[in-house]
């Protein structure tokens, strides 16, 4: 009976996106052969509190290291090496490959028989960077598999690797739970609670950071307004660019139209997704490349509670849409593209309809957690070595 051992700076209680892929994983994984060594979410009482009181709740066993960022130092990869070998550890999974991934050749040594990495966006941006890019070609000989996200981060990683590790890459994307996420999940509730029952909502769910797109969408309301005058932009997420968006909003003349919710608990996210009409985040890359949306989950949470899409497309955002049939992609930072879009589909209840139940379809086929657990586990089965 193999065990595995997941090596990951990202995990929960620290928030984002990575973290919930790998806790989501996780989960779904035999909780009695799953060891994660992770690193610890912020210094100090409230940190250490909130990360034991998190990781007591685990099915599976948690080991701290005692820094905020886990990198592979000597120190770190003699701890991984030690937890692998105590535990009885066949497999490891690396939560991202860079820089973690450095630390495989170390782990083989102690008895790994399977190592898989899993890619993420800011690998895509590694491949572009000489020194990362050689970094990553290492990690990609050192391990069995590396994953990525889709199309996208693939190829531009790909292009980084031997053409052996290229080969032996495997899609492996997160996931949406369609029991959590779906067309009744509380949208009523929250459009009443914040007095917008008869108004048509665009809603847009995402860290409030510039890639986003959400001062696209607000650029976007003058036009929408035209044509559809009730209509209301709901942005749920906090985040650093919050104060200059308010402040967009405000020198825009639509911030009667704009409603923030600030940070939402993750329990109820279904409901503010569902109290939308149209959910769109017209992301952009930024910083030549290296600023880039890995995949965009907040599509498939969309799609999943029956919402039609509109995204952008920064990077792996357009494989988190069928376009034309789920949503739309549109230019990152076009806020004419962008209002066009919504203003069609704010128009069109049976076009809305249509593309909601698509992409529910979609999500059911395609993006369940059961589904893309079960590869992780096939990918994690000690086997002839490939490399």
């Amino acid at each position: 009976m193999h065990k595995t051992l997941i090596v990951t700076n990202d995990f929960p209680p620290r928030p984002g996106g990575i973290q919930a892929f790998l806790h989501n994983m996780a989960l779904r994984l035999d909780p009695g052969r799953l060891v994660v060594y992770a690193s610890t979410w912020k210094r100090g009482r409230e940190g250490a509190e909130a990360t034991a009181a998190f990781d007591a709740e685990q099915p599976f066993t948690v080991v701290r290291d005692r820094t905020t960022m886990l990198l592979p130092t000597p120190d770190a990869t003699r701890r991984a090496t030690e937890l692998l070998r105590e535990h009885g550890c066949t497999s490891v999974w690396f939560g991202a490959a860079a820089p973690l991934g450095l630390m495989a050749p170390a782990l083989r040594r102690a008895g790994a028989e399977r190592l898989v990495a899993t890619t993420h966006g800011h690998e895509a941006g590694w491949a572009q960077l000489p020194v990362a890019r050689g970094l990553l070609r290492r990690i990609g000989q050192s391990t069995d598999t590396l994953t990525y996200l889709g199309e996208y981060t693939r190829s531009r990683i790909a292009g980084a690797l031997t053409e052996q590790a290229a080969a032996r890459m495997v899609q492996l994307p997160p996931g949406v739970d369609e029991k959590i996420f779906h067309p009744d999940a509380g949208g009523d509730e929250v459009r009443a609670r914040l007095g917008l029952t008869d108004r048509p909502v665009v809603v847009c769910v995402s860290r409030l950071v510039r890639r986003k797109g959400q001062d696209t969408l607000i650029r976007a309301m003058p036009r929408i307004l035209a044509a559809e005058p009730d209509t209301v932009l709901l942005i749920v997420g906090g985040g650093p660019y919050e104060r200059d968006l308010r402040r967009l909003a405000r020198e825009t003349g639509v911030d009667a139209s704009v409603r923030f919710t600030g940070s939402v608990p993750w329990e109820e996210l279904p409901a503010h997704y569902g109290a939308g009409d149209v959910f769109a985040m017209p992301c952009r890359t930024r910083r030549g490349g290296l600023d880039v949306e890995g995949l965009g989950i907040v599509y498939l949470e969309a799609s999943a509670t029956g919402l039609p899409v509109v995204a952008g497309d920064s990077g792996g955002a357009p494989d988190a849409v069928l376009d034309g049939e789920t949503g739309w992609v549109v230019r990152g930072g076009s806020p004419e593209e962008a209002a066009d879009r919504i203003v069609a589909l704010l128009r069109d209840p049976a076009l809305r309809r249509r593309m909601g139940e698509r992409g529910r379809r979609w999500v059911e086929e395609k993006w369940r957690w059961d589904l893309l657990a079960e590869r992780l586990e096939d990918l994690l089965q000690p086997a002839v070595r490939t490399i």
